[in-house]
């Protein structure tokens, strides 16, 4: 292993770490900072790929900016559009965009103003192409968008979460090749060995990327509880899984308050039966002390069963109590019960 290989896979590691474990720190210091991360990176992608970078292993050809920085920042992406949705990785996809465009606008005015100056050009500068940048900035819109439809896409069939994460980093890598060589160098004779070598090495940082998204997805998911939603296909795109959580909530609280409602017309019907079942009089009733007739609201007089019966639901049935048979039947037998 040749010490230009080894410091890749070193540099590799620690990038790649440095992405994983500042969004691990997004629950205390939010995504501010790993969002300024991603940005730096995507700054410094520009600058070595403009450079020219590259490491020479076995014939094929490694492109430090983009091997190294690029699939981080494809994991960055991944990461924060699993685990914090749409809206953050679309904010992330806009940063890296940003910086992408501004990056090499920056080292063009500055060779413009060396060159306004008189000085030579600036050597520790690269001079960027507008070809190549335009090409890169392009196809890292569409790779990072498509990253997020085939993650959900491939999430459909239920297949192994090892196997999805794969096939979704294989699948935006592959696209890479394909957008990024063709924009940058279709039409030049070298057009298909770049492309070949090109997409060996993606294929190779594919499996190189796949451990570290692993086992950063399996400790966010089981060890911290963060949950791997599955959203619509074009999430990405639009607010379609906001808006379907909102729905959902909505209908839940449209439920609740049916049931309340049913609740409440319940109690009521139970009320208004037991009113319509008891009858009570209240307050003080005008009766006569030797006739026990009552006067009513409008100050007649009542037979006290007359009053009863027209102001609560009892009625009356007559008898004979003993004490008045003894004394009107006096020669008639009585019943002590």
């Amino acid at each position: 292993m040749t010490s230009e290989l080894l410091i890749l896979i070193c540099q590799t590691a620690v990038v790649y770490l440095l992405v994983l474990g500042m969004h691990s720190l997004r629950r205390r210091t939010g995504l501010s900072l790993f969002y300024a991360l991603l940005g730096g990176l995507t700054a410094i992608m520009s600058w070595v790929t403009d450079a020219g970078l590259s490491v020479h292993v076995g014939g094929v050809t490694f492109v430090v900016g983009s091997t190294v920085f690029y699939t981080a920042l494809l994991l960055g992406v991944f990461v924060v559009y699993v685990f914090d949705g749409p809206l953050s990785a679309r904010t992330a996809i806009l940063g890296v965009a940003v910086v992408s465009t501004l990056t090499p606008l920056v080292s063009a005015f500055l060779h413009l103003q060396a060159w306004a100056a008189g000085s030579r050009l600036l050597p520790f500068i690269p001079t960027p192409s507008l070809r190549i940048n335009a090409a890169s900035v392009a196809a890292t819109l569409v790779d990072m968008v498509f990253l997020a439809v085939a993650w959900e896409y491939l999430g459909r069939p239920r297949i192994h979460r090892w196997l999805r994460v794969y096939l979704t980093l294989l699948g935006v890598l592959c696209l890479d090749v394909v957008l990024f060589n063709t924009g940058a160098f279709a039409g030049t004779g070298s057009f298909l060995t770049i492309v070949q070598g090109t997409l060996i090495s993606r294929v190779s940082m594919s499996v190189v990327a796949l451990p570290f998204l692993l086992v950063y997805l399996e400790w966010q998911s089981r060890w911290k509880g963060e949950a791997i939603e599955n959203r619509p296909v074009l999430a990405i795109l639009r607010q379609v899984a906001k808006i379907e959580a909102e729905l959902s909530r909505a209908q839940v609280e449209i439920e609740l308050r049916k049931a309340a409602e049913r609740q409440r017309d319940e109690t009521i019907r139970e009320l208004r039966q037991a009113l319509s079942e008891v009858k009570t009089l209240r307050g003080l009733l005008p009766i006569c002390s030797r006739c026990k007739r009552i006067r009513d609201d409008s100050g007649y007089w009542n037979r006290i069963e007359t009053y009863i019966r027209d102001h609560t639901d009892a009625r009356f049935t007559h008898g004979i109590c003993p004490d008045c048979a003894r004394e009107l039947y006096p020669d008639v037998p009585i019943d002590p019960e």
